[in-house]
């Protein structure tokens, strides 16, 4: 039983109950469906049926930009959907990918031949594109624009694969940052947050980046199994014949050095995290923004220098996850939380690691941007009675069957 990875961190028992008896309504308010027409009912069953992180930040948005936002993650959902899908032969997959952005705009289109696992939102794709055109010009103006171009990047990459780090950070602009320059523009677009947050193109690449490196890395075993490759050929090629090599065994040194690096490029974006998260002004749009940002550099620092991830699947504990959902809802909690998992990769460095330096510099970048020193971190551990700590783990327990159904949707980092 997960609970159990959690026995060494009293904190984390206590928040899971807490989770499960609604300590955590502040983050995930329950939505009034009663009032939506079916179709936009659909959309909010749609959304938490397929995604693993976003669904519970997305519904605790404010006003109508939960709306828009449900509606965008649906449609780049869809997208992403067809890209993924390896039965739909290219000659047909590329002219759906460029030309998507226009199926938003054809009341009828829908696709019922993908065998992915998320195909609904293709086969019902009238109902997305209903509430598609049921916002206001400026999201749907935002929502089109990042569509087609995120439909013909994804139709660049479909024909080669991801060679040199620069062509890395474009493949990931294309499926993630151009999500983070989206939203960003729906942020300002809302009136919730500042003109600024939606122009600053560059931070908001960032936020993506940051997000689609940490799954990419994170998912080397599964992708590398199912016939896919998104670690770029510039850094594993230094260490293996082939990608699946870094699988071996007998690889096992070259492959964390491997590893190792592509973290250490990972973490580069944390400064322009930091610098964006510091922007906003609305609790539900900062909360959305900090969550999954808090969860992918717990997931660095867990697989850093981890061999797990040539041999599994590699994911923080269900009790941390919850942690960090209730914790990272101000700016100086998420600083103290960059920089304690900062401090953990620091000390996992090797003095052997061929990227050393450069992790240790970008770590102490890092550490210097989140205003904390070491000696200043404060320690998140609760000093509990042994009774009241054997109490709240019995009731965490009997809870957890529940919990782990209802945890599901708020937990991870989805791509």
């Amino acid at each position: 039983m997960d609970i159990l990875k959690s026995l060494g961190h009293p904190e984390e028992i206590l928040n899971l109950f807490k989770f499960k008896m609604g300590g955590c309504s502040a983050v995930m308010p329950k939505l009034d469906y009663e009032s939506m027409s079916e179709s936009l009912r659909t959309c909010y069953l749609y959304l938490n049926q397929t995604s693993r992180s976003f669904a519970a930040v997305i519904q605790a948005l404010d006003g109508e930009l939960r709306h828009a936002v449900c509606i965008f993650y649906l449609v780049l959902r869809a997208l992403d959907t067809v890209e993924d899908d390896m039965t739909i032969p290219l000659d047909k997959k590329v002219p759906m990918l460029n030309d998507f952005h226009t199926y938003l705009y054809q009341d009828e289109w829908c696709f019922t031949e993908s065998q992915e696992k998320d195909r609904q939102v293709l086969e019902d794709f009238p109902t997305i594109s209903l509430e598609f055109r049921n916002l206001a010009q400026e999201y749907r103006d935002v929502i089109s624009d990042i569509c087609h171009r995120m439909g013909a990047g994804m139709a660049e990459f479909l024909e080669k694969k991801v060679g040199s780090m620069k062509e890395w950070d474009l493949y990931c602009h294309y499926v993630a940052g151009l999500v983070g320059v989206g939203l960003s523009q729906l942020f300002s677009a809302s009136k919730l947050e500042d003109p600024e947050v939606g122009r600053d193109t560059e931070l908001a690449n960032s936020m993506g980046l940051f997000l689609q490196k940490t799954n990419i890395i994170r998912d080397y075993l599964e992708d590398t199994q199912q016939g896919r490759a998104f670690w770029p050929q510039e850094a594993w090629s230094q260490f293996a014949g082939r990608l699946e090599d870094l699988a071996h065994p007998e690889k096992l040194e070259s492959a964390l050095s491997c590893l190792n690096l592509l973290v250490t490029d990972a973490l580069r974006h944390v400064p322009d995290v930091i610098a964006y998260l510091s922007r906003l002004h609305n609790q539900s749009v900062f909360n959305f923004c900090a969550i999954p940002q808090v969860m992918a550099i717990a997931t660095l620092s867990s697989c850093y220098n981890n061999p797990m991830v040539f041999q599994g699947v590699v994911k923080i504990r269900k009790g941390q996850a919850v942690t960090l959902m209730m914790e990272a809802t101000n700016m100086g909690a998420v600083q103290t939380i960059i920089a304690q998992y900062s401090q953990e990769i620091v000390q996992k460095v090797s003095l052997t690691d061929p990227s050393r330096d450069k992790t240790l510099h970008i770590l102490a970048v890092i550490r210097d941007k989140s205003a904390l020193s070491q000696s200043s971190l404060p320690t998140r551990t609760h000093h509990l009675s042994p009774m009241y700590l054997s109490a709240a783990m019995l009731l965490a327990a009997l809870s957890w069957q529940y919990l782990s159904t209802t945890a599901a949707q708020a937990i991870g980092v989805n791509r």
